[in-house]
């Protein structure tokens, strides 16, 4: 039986009948397959990938650690399927939270809800359990507002209470433009070449340091997005 997650129930109306199709079935169906045309586009190419092939073939759990900028097709990043389970993120309970979680779903994303900047207890246990339950994870350390590129003490917890693996990854064109949003948001241009490349993986262990994994896992990611801007002036 496949592995299931449980998402936490709004408790609060998102509209009219009219409103939630509109904007949780119609809109996030329309931007998901949008995007999907959009990645066919690109020519994609991997790197550094063999690592986290070894782990999906020894059936380990890991955390897909990538920078908020770099959100934009990071399904790319996460290119085969588990038996029966996947990837997950964490999704706030607002109704972003929840067009957002219906626009993943079309990805076979699964939305673990809650907010880790509000209570960010609860939603690191709601992640806890999933990954133990068998899932994968995405997180954006600096999300969802901020600072950017800061790293939030999240994916360090969730490793050292799941054992996962922690994989830095980010995504690199050679033809994209900015938003000018709080994380400045990266895009690629229609056909334009996506380089994806993963750091090293690693795991926390139960009685580390957390303070001394956290500036670990940020130096990978600076040196990666350092990386990333390199493909784009090279």
């Amino acid at each position: 039986m496949a592995a299931r997650l449980v998402i936490a129930d709004r408790g609060r109306p998102l509209g009219s009948p009219f409103s939630v199709w509109l904007n949780f079935r119609a809109v996030p169906f329309l931007v998901a397959g949008l995007t999907k045309l959009w990645s066919y586009t690109l020519r994609v190419r991997r790197e550094r990938f063999d690592a986290v092939e070894d782990l999906l073939a020894r059936d380990e759990r890991f955390i897909l650690s990538f920078w908020h900028r770099r959100l934009f097709m990071m399904p790319l990043a996460y290119p085969f399927q588990r038996k029966g389970r996947g990837v997950a993120i964490l999704s706030s309970d607002s109704k972003d939270g929840e067009r957002s979680a219906a626009t993943w779903r079309w990805f076979g994303i699964h939305a673990v809800r809650g907010t880790a900047s509000d209570d960010g207890a609860k939603a690191l246990v709601r992640m806890i359990q999933a990954v133990k339950q068998g899932w994968d994870f995405g997180i954006t350390p600096d999300g969802p507002r901020g600072p950017l590129m800061e790293l939030k003490p999240g994916t360090i917890a969730l490793a050292r209470k799941t054992g996962a693996w922690i994989i830095p990854v980010t995504l690199a064109y050679d033809r994209c433009f900015e938003l000018k949003t709080w994380d400045r948001m990266v895009i690629p241009f229609p056909f334009a070449t996506c380089v994806i490349r993963y750091g090293t993986p690693f795991r926390v262990e139960p009685k580390a340091d957390d303070h001394a994994e956290g500036l670990r896992l940020q130096r990978e990611m600076d040196v990666l997005e350092s990386w990333a801007q390199g493909v784009l002036h090279a």
